[in-house]
């Protein structure tokens, strides 16, 4: 029997076509950095516990490979009684993500959202997790809607474009987006 190649030109234009269409695939998803606080405990185990909860976002990524991208979301919960900190939690969850055949809006829209909506989950089990390790309720962080934020980011760009400002919220590059 004998090799048979397909010749059909539509074929060969179909497999073309499709090794040039966006792709988008996490490679591996992994915690990058852990810190946890409790400087005030035990003596704060017997005041009422009503805290403040303060917390601050933090997405950046970088090219790590061709068409290879980390990104590494970072969520610091902070907590005060009577204004002594109960404790301090930082998490940063990174992921790999392949980006591939993406335009520049496409490729900071997947950094921008579609990563962080991925690494979101993860963080948010882990700092609940350290949270009730300490004897404390966990606290449950709330949904993020990251195509806000995103549109947020744009608007904020556009605006200060508008106003011959200089803004890296515009930059279409792999970057950092602080949100608090």
């Amino acid at each position: 029997m004998t090799d048979q190649t397909d010749v059909n030109p539509d074929v060969a234009a179909t497999n073309v076509d499709q090794e040039n269409l966006p792709q988008a695939a996490i490679q591996r998803i992994y915690v990058k950095d852990i810190s946890f606080e409790a400087p005030n405990l035990p003596e704060l185990f017997s005041v009422e516990y009503k805290p403040q909860i303060k917390m601050e976002m933090n997405s950046k990524s970088r090219t790590v490979a061709d068409d290879n991208y980390e990104v590494i979301l970072t969520i610091s919960v902070k907590a005060e009684v009577e204004e002594k900190t109960v404790f301090l939690a930082e998490v940063q969850q990174a992921g790999i993500f392949l980006l591939k055949n993406l335009n520049d809006q496409q490729l900071q829209h997947s950094l921008s959202v579609m990563a962080p909506e991925t690494l979101y989950p993860y963080v948010r089990e882990t700092i609940a997790s350290l949270i009730g390790k300490t004897g404390f309720p966990a606290v449950q962080l709330a949904p993020v809607n990251f195509q806000a934020l995103f549109m947020q980011k744009l608007q904020q760009a556009q605006a200060a474009a508008e106003n011959g400002e200089v803004s890296e919220a515009g930059n279409v590059e792999p970057g950092e987006t602080t949100i608090q």
